[in-house]
């Protein structure tokens, strides 16, 4: 099992919910750092600096040096594309990373990371929820006032 995968029963799911786009089969992933660039949006310096910095595994390389991504390495691209947007600092998505790698002994501490970042998504919720309210009244207002001016000017 990867660092990104979990186990139910016997089946296996990528945690960071399905890939948008086709994989190869296990076996004959092997993508260059182009083709993870155009799969995932993020530019190749992106991808390069995720590994220097921690927050990807180990990349294969090829005899000739070049990165060589696996379906796991999409798999972990695709969590990390979940924890950006949540608005996780760089910070906390690289401890993660540390974590995961360190083993099973961690878990705790990984819970308490996304349980708290978790909160944090709950609350930007609840902020936009409140400011989507008053977008909604605002809207609203607009909506009965447009409609008032056409009456008067029919009449």
């Amino acid at each position: 099992m990867t660092v990104v995968e979990t186990t139910t029963g016997t089946r296996t799911e990528n945690c960071a919910g399905l890939p948008l786009y086709e994989r190869r089969p296990e076996g004959q992933d092997k993508y260059t750092i182009s083709e993870v660039a155009t799969l995932t949006g993020l530019t190749a310096h992106t991808l390069r600096w995720y590994e220097r910095i921690g927050l990807m595994p180990h990349i294969d390389r090829s005899h000739t040096g070049q990165r060589r991504y696996r379906n796991r390495d999409l798999d972990w691209l695709d969590l990390v594309g979940k924890l950006r947007l949540t608005g996780m600092p760089v910070a906390d998505m690289v401890r993660y990373a540390e974590l995961v790698r360190e083993g099973d002994h961690t878990y705790a501490e990984r819970f308490d990371l996304l349980k708290s970042t978790r909160e944090d998504v709950l609350a930007r919720i609840a902020e936009l929820q409140d400011t989507l309210s008053v977008l909604d009244r605002k809207i609203n207002f607009y909506a009965d006032a447009g409609q008032a001016l056409a009456s008067e000017r029919a009449s």
